[in-house]
């Protein structure tokens, strides 16, 4: 586990800012996104607090946004988790994903101005270069902002707020089942093809380019159980 995210928590402390709980909750969520922090992982308010310099009202909060946003598992007289979605329940939000974002891609094709284009085809190129240079946490955050961006010009609003939801559920679910030892889920050149066919206005096309993505991305993946053994305090040193 690389220090860097540890180091760019400490920074905003020492810095005074005022933290709250929706700060907290977007750090946690940015870390699971990058898998910094693996599906099981354990969030005691007690550790979380002191990271973040603040009460344990506080960090409660923000764990109660993060359990609304299906990032985290919270029980009753349980230490809070990050989720670990079943196999059944991994099958069914790629199934679901696939539906809704296959549908997002339909509605934006031939739609998109020339600038929202180039936005794009630089998240595409950024990835790229990540993956070129052995950078996978940029290379996921590259990937994850043209997803985003797709859901933010969706032209249906809840189509788009549910592919928000469920590009950060998928994400969660490659960072628990990604198989050992693979460095990169990386699928070359997908989303430069999506973009073009975005621009060409190839509605039908661009819909299956986005299901071969996600067929292909859980392709993948091992769709076996397996237990996290890591916890906050070892993640954060």
């Amino acid at each position: 586990m690389s220090q860097a995210w540890h180091e760019e928590l400490q920074a905003d402390v020492r810095s005074g800012a005022r933290v709250g709980d929706r700060d907290i909750a977007d750090k946690v969520r940015r870390a699971v996104l990058m898998q910094r922090l693996p599906p099981g992982t354990k969030l005691p308010e007690v550790t979380l607090g002191e990271v973040f310099g603040v009460s344990r009202s506080v960090v409660r909060k923000a764990l109660t946004r993060l359990a609304s946003e299906h990032v985290v598992d919270q029980r009753p007289n349980q230490v809070a988790r990050v989720r670990a979605p079943s196999i059944e329940e991994t099958r069914e939000t790629f199934a679901a994903r696939r539906l809704v974002e296959g549908e997002v891609v339909a509605l934006l094709a031939g739609t998109l101005s020339a600038e929202t284009l180039d936005a794009f085809r630089i998240q595409a190129n950024e990835e790229t270069e990540a993956y070129r240079r052995g950078d996978e946490p940029a290379r996921i955050e590259h990937s994850l902002n043209l997803h985003h961006l797709l859901a933010e010009h969706s032209p249906n609003r809840v189509l788009g707020g549910m592919l928000t939801d469920l590009v950060l559920r998928t994400s969660i679910v490659v960072a628990l089942y990604k198989r050992s030892g693979l460095s990169s889920c990386y699928q070359e050149a997908q989303h430069e093809r999506l973009v073009e066919l975005l621009a060409a206005g190839e509605a039908e096309a661009a819909r299956g380019a986005i299901h071969d993505h996600l067929f292909g991305l859980e392709a993948l993946l091992d769709l076996s159980p397996r237990e996290s053994r890591i916890d906050l305090k070892s993640i954060l040193g």
